[in-house]
């Protein structure tokens, strides 16, 4: 440990210079050493989000080694809120009264705040827009949400505006007892023109981040997951080994059931990931035949999110037992995308 060290509180910097016995070791190791309150494993986050410099130059990986004589800093950022905080970002509400709302998410906006990422949010603009009102049963950080979209998913979402509201939108999700259909726009097609798809799925064993649907259906493993799906157009025809094929198409999903990356998983594995989805659709191209080819693969290549719409949503209203539904058009991005495989 170095004389000159100066420990800061968060949201301030630590700076140390390596002495010469540090020389060669890890420097996330050494860090996590000369300063026992941050874990090693916190240590490389932060060099990871780029708060670690050496004589003012940044370090970008946590195992590059220390030099001797260089004054390090590491910047600690300010510790996150417990709560989120309201931001007046604008949504589009499309229903509201005193007990609920649903709103018109678009892409690029997360549900709620979460571990690096506490602005932004759905919940964040709906504290702004909505008061201290919002439902508390979801949790400090989700409070009224009772589904949740992706982040980069648009389209209808419905949150609870008090405890009662909430209790009853649960019961229908967990009833499966509404109406929910999303538009997904994908690279191939599954085979089948529609299907009802009921499977189990769970984590990969490969990518914690991804879910699959297992290999072995009669385990406890996992959760059953249902999704009712048609083909509602077909573009084009791939070249090469799978000729004849359609080169992408334009579905229709109805959820069953509400398992995270649902129809994201399913359409994967039916051969037919979303176009954009970075996850379970990395292949970029349609490897499409005819002279609009390249148009349409660029236009594929350039879709910055899975296509992917929550197009309906409709339910009876958890207080005044009104028949509601609510229908969202696609968005440009994706009216956009299906001009161009339409010239397929």
């Amino acid at each position: 440990m170095t004389d000159d060290q100066d420990y800061a509180a968060p949201g301030e910097t630590r700076t140390a210079t390596a002495p010469p016995e540090a020389a060669g070791e890890r420097v996330d190791a050494w860090l996590a050493t000369l300063w026992p309150d941050l874990s090693r494993s916190r240590v490389q986050g932060l060099i990871g989000a780029g708060k670690l410099s050496a004589d003012g130059a940044p370090i970008a990986a946590a195992k590059d080694k220390v030099r001797a004589g260089a004054a390090y800093a590491l910047e600690l950022p300010p510790p996150a809120p417990a709560a989120p905080q309201p931001e007046a970002i604008p949504i589009n509400v499309v229903f509201e009264d005193e007990h609920l709302i649903v709103v018109d998410k678009a892409s690029g906006m997360a549900m709620h705040p979460a571990p690096g990422s506490m602005r932004g949010t759905l919940v964040n603009a709906l504290l702004a827009h909505c008061g201290d009102s919002l439902s508390g049963i979801g949790g400090v950080a989700r409070p009224g949400i009772v589904h949740r979209i992706d982040k980069d998913t648009t389209g209808l979402v419905v949150v609870a505006k008090h405890d009662r509201a909430h209790q009853g939108l649960a019961k229908l999700f967990a009833k499966h007892d509404l109406e929910r259909a999303y538009y997904a726009i994908t690279r191939g097609a599954p085979k089948e023109r529609s299907a009802r798809i009921e499977n189990r799925i769970g984590r990969s064993g490969d990518d914690r981040r991804k879910y699959v649907v297992l290999r072995n259906q009669d385990s406890e493993a996992g959760k059953i997951a249902v999704t009712q799906y048609w083909t509602i157009e077909s573009f084009g025809q791939h070249a090469g080994e799978s000729a004849g094929r359609p080169a992408a198409a334009l579905i229709e999903c109805r959820l069953h059931t509400g398992r995270t990356h649902q129809i994201r998983v399913h359409l994967s594995h039916l051969g037919a990931p979303l176009i954009g989805d970075p996850l379970y659709g990395k292949q970029r191209n349609l490897h499409a035949a005819g002279p609009h080819a390249g148009e349409a693969d660029e236009a594929a290549r350039a879709f910055p999110r899975q296509a992917l719409h929550a197009a309906v949503l409709g339910f009876a209203h958890p207080i005044t037992k009104q028949e509601l539904r609510f229908e969202s058009a696609l968005p440009a991005d994706m009216e956009a995308l299906l001009d161009a495989l339409r010239r397929l």
